[in-house]
């Protein structure tokens, strides 16, 4: 008689969250926001216990499990995709990764570090004890953590409060992981370009409702300014193009395992061209993708839009 071998119980699944990013970003805002959601959270976990936190944290049937992870373990951050990789990319281990990368501009962080008077975590040069100047030490952190940037989701925390902050990582990581979200990000050319955009298309070259008296204080939104644009043969043009262009890349960009693609769409107030996009975009693709919009200037606060993910069968 053969005796067939036990089943190994696979390991437990974990929805992980990676929260990194520039010093003085607001990563632990981020960790707040994950810890309303139920993650449980670790702040400045070093690189080389992550294997063994996270079969720590599978022997304990935890589900949802949130690390912040920066240069505070400076030494150990080049070896930290090659971690990540090995403890996500077999199937068989059950882990869903998520990376949230926050940044901002060096002023930005300058001026956040002055307001707290907080010493920057390189400020000590790392080879000959010497104090090196804030900007240098956000400089360096920035060619640290280069790689880990190149593999997360980008939020630029610079024109942002704590609270939409807190709005916006409820908004993206409160919910099972989809394949790719889509974000299309209105917003102003006289406040800066967001960082955290993959594409950015600049529409000032549009007829510009702002000069129109009795639309000059309405937005993109309102249904006066909607129809304005739409009857302009250049709007539509521009938001064709846009949707083409998109069509064409995003299959290529969700095999390359990308998780968001962030779409910014600017125009000189960030008000009525650029909102007006935003919104019409994504009711054009949110039947085939993820979508979520954000309105920089409008409002500030991520309006979601729920859809089923991709079929690419």
């Amino acid at each position: 008689m053969t005796i067939a071998p036990p089943d190994l119980e696979s390991p437990h699944p974990i929805d992980l969250v990676l929260i990194t990013g520039m010093s003085g970003s607001g990563k632990s805002v981020a960790l707040t926001a994950l810890e309303d959601l139920g993650f449980y959270c670790v702040d400045n976990l070093p690189p080389e216990l992550l294997a063994s936190f996270i079969a720590l944290e599978q022997s304990h049937r935890a589900s949802k499990v949130a690390i912040a992870m920066d240069v505070r373990s400076a030494a150990s951050l080049p070896g930290l995709p090659q971690r990540l990789a090995r403890v996500t990319t077999d199937p068989s281990q059950n882990i869903r990764l998520r990376t949230v990368f926050l940044d901002a501009a060096t002023d930005t962080l300058v001026r956040r570090f002055s307001e707290t008077r907080r010493r920057h975590p390189l400020s000590l040069h790392p080879t000959d004890d010497q104090h090196q100047a804030l900007t240098d030490a956000i400089e360096h952190e920035r060619e640290l953590l280069a790689e880990v940037r190149e593999h997360a989701l980008v939020i630029d925390t610079g024109l942002i409060r704590p609270a939409q902050l807190r709005s916006q990582i409820k908004d993206m990581l409160g919910t099972r992981h989809a394949p790719l979200t889509l974000v299309f990000e209105s917003f102003a050319f006289k406040r800066g370009v967001p960082m955290d955009a993959d594409f950015v298309f600049d529409v000032r070259m549009l007829p510009n409702p702002h000069y129109e008296p009795e639309l000059k204080p309405l937005t993109g939104r309102d249904a006066p300014v909607a129809q304005f644009l739409s009857r302009q043969p250049e709007v539509a043009d521009m938001q064709q193009a846009i949707g083409d262009f998109l069509r064409r890349w995003l299959p290529p960009m969700l095999s390359d395992h990308r998780s968001y693609v962030t779409v910014a769409i600017g125009c000189t107030g960030g008000q009525h061209r650029s909102v007006y996009l935003v919104e019409q975009l994504g009711a054009a693709f949110a039947a085939d993708w993820p979508t979520r919009l954000r309105h920089r200037e409008a409002d500030g606060w991520p309006v979601v839009k729920t859809s089923t993910p991709p079929n690419l069968s």
